[in-house]
């Protein structure tokens, strides 16, 4: 349970309060607050789902994960609960972006949400990027033309899904079908749902129920390997384009300015 004492600690600092204070929010003594954080003794089931109230998270989280490198940015609102949304920052507390290999991308379903998995990513800084927080992604297939198999999307997570536009493209995390790239239509008034439909007239539009998506990226630039040999493809190689397109596109902006 030592997890769970420092995380009680970490969140109870993460929202600037006292012991006293967050004693007098839950209805118990400082004394209670004080032995549950130095772990020297562990506390009741009562006061997990008060203290996991309180907080917006859930009690799974609060008591399985080492919460105290997080910050409350690595917290996103779901409905009326918060859930870990892992956050890489280098030295500047700048956002680093994590590139998902394409060999492993179908176990991203699995660990999405983890952030040990989301930490063993590499990572890359894009400065010309807007705000917000980004992740790459390969692409499988030839559902959306003239991206091909082999590319890789920078793509912006949405915090609110039903807030997705209409006939913009987006990475779409789902429970049954793992990783996809499509462009939507909202429909979530009308059916609770989005239209998958994919650029490539081969393929047919399909519907997503909203309680189907786990994540949702907006696609923001991408990276075509199709001038580039097998062999070159490596996820070494991939870090090096990106890297490189950074610098480009920041010197150009500078020459512009």
């Amino acid at each position: 349970m030592e997890n769970l004492s420092k995380n009680i600690k970490h969140l109870r600092t993460l929202k600037k309060l006292t012991q006293e204070a967050l004693a007098e929010e839950l209805s118990v003594t400082r004394s209670r607050i004080s032995s549950y954080e130095e772990n020297r003794s562990s506390p009741t089931i009562e006061f997990l789902i008060d203290f996991s109230k309180y907080f917006k998270l859930p009690i799974d989280i609060i008591v399985k994960n080492d919460l105290t490198k997080a910050k409350d940015v690595s917290f996103i609102e779901v409905g009326n609960k918060r859930v870990l949304f892992p956050i890489a920052i280098d030295d500047n507390n700048e956002n680093l972006i994590e590139v998902v290999p394409a060999k492993a991308s179908a176990g991203y379903l699995l660990g999405y949400d983890d952030p040990e998995y989301i930490e063993q990513l590499e990572k890359i800084k894009l400065p010309f990027l807007p705000t917000g927080k980004h992740r790459a992604f390969p692409i499988k297939g030839d559902s959306m033309l003239p991206m091909k198999d082999g590319s890789y999307l920078v793509a912006e997570f949405i915090e609110n899904i039903k807030e997705a536009k209409s006939g913009y493209s987006y990475i779409v995390v789902t429970k049954d079908d793992g990783m996809t790239y499509k462009r939507l239509e909202n429909l979530v008034d009308e059916k609770q749902s989005f239209l998958l439909k994919p650029d490539n007239t081969s393929y047919q539009p399909y519907e997503v129920p909203v309680s189907e998506i786990l994540e949702l990226w907006k696609f923001t630039c991408s990276i075509n390997t199709q001038e580039y040999e097998e062999h070159e493809l490596k996820l070494s190689s991939i870090i090096n384009m990106f890297n490189e397109l950074g610098v480009e596109l920041e010197a150009l902006k500078k020459s512009i300015g």
